[in-house]
């Protein structure tokens, strides 16, 4: 029997907890977009979720980062700059709600997670299987001719051996920075730009902290809905959307009007607003 959106929506929302579960065994860190990707992989959208809405983002994929909201306010969850984390008790509701209509219960009515609820436990790795060495096949013992033929050959000047080598230092991946970056946006002629979304202008380019590898401009905004991308190198060649997805969706503000600093590092292609 085919689930129902709302089932679906509950299923998608615990997997962010257990994806991000699983992070913490495997010391593998995936930023927002990661994790909210690979909770619709293992909850597909269905076809009213897959539609696009206005901004290019799926119906299901903004609902679902939506409702990641409660996760933060159940203090499972913590969102920061450097990316999301699971709390303890996140940890524990997996283990204490692990059926998705329990959770979505717990999430709706403030349900706490049982104070005797342990910390689940890394799953454990089996061991790899120990190769039986070979044995050795008996040495053959030579015959009395070969002997006296050895004993009377001179014995060879060994050759010295050369030093080896040193081995060369392991290459160091350095990250390219684009030579510039822009926010074009729809509110690029606030910021003096003679258009918006136009990354070619001066007014719009990000300013590089090489102590941080990071881009930043600090701008005054009046209050309202902003909608603009990331774009490198004064052009449209290259640009990237919300979760760092490359000509993704427009990334999306909400502003109460005042100074807003945006940060874009070009490592995950992200940015953030403060």
């Amino acid at each position: 029997m085919a689930k129902s959106t709302v089932e679906k929506s509950s299923a998608r929302l615990k997997t962010v907890l257990d994806v991000l579960a699983e992070g913490t065994w495997s010391e593998k860190s995936l930023n927002a977009g990661e994790i909210l990707a690979e909770a619709i992989v293992r909850v597909p959208l269905d076809e009213r979720e897959s539609e696009l809405l206005s901004g290019g983002i799926p119906r299901g994929h903004k609902s679902l980062t939506t409702e990641t909201a409660k996760l933060v306010k159940a203090g499972w969850l913590v969102k920061g700059r450097s990316g999301w984390t699971i709390t303890d008790d996140g940890l524990r509701a997996t283990v204490a709600f692990a059926k998705p209509d329990e959770f979505v219960t717990a999430l709706t009515e403030g349900i706490p997670v049982p104070a005797d609820t342990p910390l689940p436990t890394a799953p454990v790795k089996k061991a790899p299987a120990r190769k039986t060495a070979a044995k050795k096949a008996p040495a053959v013992e030579k015959a009395p001719a070969a002997k006296a033929a050895a004993t009377k050959a001179p014995a060879a000047k060994a050759t010295p051996k050369k030093a080896a080598a040193p081995k060369a230092a392991a290459a160091v991946e350095k990250l390219e920075q684009p030579s510039a970056v822009a926010i074009a946006g729809d509110f690029n002629t606030i910021l003096g730009a003679p258009e918006d979304w136009a990354p070619q202008y001066d007014e719009v380019q990000m300013k590089f902290n090489a102590r941080r590898k990071v881009w930043t401009l600090a701008a005054t905004l009046p209050a309202g809905f902003y909608t603009y991308k990331i774009a490198l190198n004064r052009s449209w060649d290259e640009n990237y959307g919300a979760f760092g997805a490359r000509d993704g969706a427009n990334h999306e503000l909400k502003h109460d009007g005042g100074k807003v600093t945006f940060t874009y590092d070009h490592a995950t292609r992200d940015i953030v607003t403060a």
